[in-house]
C-alpha cells in the first residue's frame, strides 16, 4: 500500500494491523498501538507470534479468508498479547493481493454489560427468594421464642430453665440471621457526602478491630462531593475491608485508593465520569470456584463467615446506582467500586 493510504488507515478510530504471506506484520494503525499497549515501531516486521501469544487462531482465519478470497469475520474472539494482556474482539480479516487486513473491534465494555446485566438479574431473583425464605422462618421463630419464655416462666428446675433460655437465645439468633437476610431496612438518604470522609470512618474502624492491620492511603483529593448516605457506605466498605483483615488472619495489608473513572459501564450504562473506590489487599486471594458466586447470599470464602457481609456491601451500592466487581489472586485481591457522579458534579469536574 502507499503512504497515502497508509496515512488513511492511521486516522481511522478502528485498530488495522496487515500482514503478509509469511505471517510478518507490515503496517499497524495508531488505533492498534492504543489497543495492544505496543508502539508501532515494536509492532511492524514482526512475526505474528510475536504479538499474539495463540497466533494460530488469527492464522487459521486468514486461511479462511484467502481460501474464500473474501472478508471473513470471527465473533468474540479471545486474542491473547503479550503487551496487552487478553483481548475481547471481533476480528474482520480481508485478503489484499498478498497482504491480509486484520480490523479489531474491542467487545470486552459490552460483555462486561451483559455479564453484569445478567448477574443482577440472578442476584435479584436469588435476593427475593431468600427474603420470601427470611419472612417464613421469622413468623415460626416468633411463636417458638414467646413458647420458650413462657415455659421459662412456669419452670421451677434451674437446669430446665437452661435449656429454654438455649431455645431463647438461638430463636434470637436466627432472627438477626434472617434481619441480615432481609438486608437494609430503610431506603438510602441522600445528602452531600465527601467519600474520603466514609474512607476515614471505615478506616478507624478496622484499625480498632484489627491492630496489626497495615491500611494504606491512596486518595485523589480533588474528587467532588457526592450524593449518597454516609452510612449505607461504610458499611458496604466496611464489610469489604472486614472480609479482607479476616482473610489475612488480622494481619498483612489493605490499601484504600480513589481516582476518577472515565467512560465506564454501570448498571448496564455508559457513565461519563464516575468515582472508583479500590480495596485491595495482601490475603491468599478467593478460590476461582466461587469468586463468580462471593455476592450471592451464604456463599463465604471463609471458614466460619456468614455469607451475608458482601451482599449486603452489593445490595448498598447496587442502591446508590454503583457497581462492586472483583479480581483475586494469591497476594493481591481488587475489590472495585464504581459510583456514578451527579451531572452537576461532572460539570464542575470539566470546567
Amino acid at each position: 500500500m502507499n503512504p497515502t493510504a497508509h496515512q488513511i488507515l492511521d486516522h481511522l478510530a478502528t485498530a488495522i494491523v496487515i500482514i503478509n504471506d509469511d505471517w510478518l506484520i507490515s503496517h499497524a494503525n495508531s488505533a492498534a498501538e492504543n489497543l495492544l499497549r505496543i508502539s508501532k515501531s515494536h509492532i511492524v516486521k514482526r512475526q505474528l507470534s510475536e504479538i499474539f501469544t495463540n497466533a494460530g487462531i488469527l492464522e487459521d482465519a486468514v486461511e479462511i479468508a484467502k481460501l474464500r478470497n473474501a472478508s471473513h469475520i470471527e465473533h468474540e474472539l479471545q486474542a491473547d498479547t503479550i503487551s496487552a494482556g487478553t483481548l475481547y474482539v471481533n476480528i474482520t480479516f480481508t485478503p489484499l493481493g498478498s497482504s491480509t487486513l486484520l480490523e479489531f473491534q474491542p467487545i470486552d465494555m459490552q460483555l462486561r454489560i451483559n455479564r453484569e446485566a445478567n448477574m443482577r438479574a440472578q442476584q435479584q431473583t436469588n435476593r427475593e427468594l431468600l427474603r420470601n425464605l427470611a419472612h417464613e422462618i421469622k413468623n415460626p421463630l416468633g411463636g417458638l421464642r414467646g413458647a420458650a419464655q413462657l415455659l421459662m416462666t412456669e419452670l421451677d428446675s434451674t437446669e430446665l430453665r437452661d435449656y429454654t433460655r438455649v431455645i431463647i437465645e438461638e430463636a434470637d439468633r436466627l432472627r438477626s440471621l434472617m434481619d441480615r437476610l432481609l438486608g437494609p431496612s430503610r431506603p438510602p438518604r441522600f445528602a452531600p457526602t465527601n467519600i474520603h470522609q466514609v474512607m476515614e470512618r471505615t478506616r478507624s474502624l478496622i484499625l480498632a478491630e484489627f491492630t496489626a492491620v497495615k491500611i494504606k492511603r491512596d486518595y485523589d483529593t480533588s474528587l467532588p462531593e457526592i450524593q449518597a448516605d454516609a452510612e449505607q457506605l461504610i458499611q458496604a466498605i466496611l464489610n469489604i475491608s472486614r472480609n479482607a483483615a479476616q482473610a489475612m488472619q488480622g494481619e498483612g495489608s489493605i490499601t484504600f485508593r480513589t481516582h476518577i473513572a472515565r467512560r465506564v459501564a454501570i448498571a448496564g450504562r455508559q457513565v461519563l465520569l464516575a468515582i472508583q473506590i479500590d480495596i485491595m489487599d495482601t490475603g491468599p486471594g478467593i478460590s476461582p470456584d466461587i469468586i463468580n458466586d462471593i455476592f450471592y447470599p451464604l456463599v463465604s470464602h471463609r471458614e466460619g463467615g456468614s455469607g451475608l457481609g458482601l451482599t449486603i456491601a452489593q445490595s448498598g451500592i447496587h442502591a446508590h446506582q454503583g457497581n462492586i466487581d472483583v479480581e483475586s489472586q494469591p497476594g493481591k485481591t481488587i475489590f472495585t467500586i464504581l459510583l456514578p457522579l451527579s451531572q452537576a458534579s461532572v460539570a464542575s469536574r470539566l470546567v
